[in-house]
């Protein structure tokens, strides 16, 4: 359900940015747009790579947590797939710097 929501909020943020452009007439206006188009796309670069990040270090770490409990021995074996996961977000970052530089 809460998916369901998240995509229904991604497709009418796009639609309204489509909007918005499509009622442009002025060159100097739709420049203006497109920077804000640029930081609202930066914006949901990090801020979906973060959630899904912490989401995923969420289910990594209790299930690290719960094989630890059983086997001491696995601790170094859990900290690569919470760094993987971890990752994520910085691929976020990345990509949203490269949205607004180019």
């Amino acid at each position: 359900m809460n998916r369901r929501k998240l995509v229904v909020t991604v497709v009418l943020l796009i639609a309204c940015v489509a909007s918005v452009f499509a009622q442009e007439a002025d060159a100097a206006a739709a420049e203006s747009m497109i920077g804000v188009a640029k930081y609202i796309a930066s914006a949901l670069a990090v801020g979906l790579a973060c959630i899904a990040g912490g989401m995923a270090v969420g289910k990594i770490g209790a299930a690290a947590m719960g094989a630890m409990s059983e086997n001491p021995d696995l601790s170094g074996k859990a900290l690569p797939y919470v760094g993987l996961a971890e990752g994520i977000c910085l691929w976020g970052f990345l990509v949203s710097l490269l949205i607004i530089l180019l």
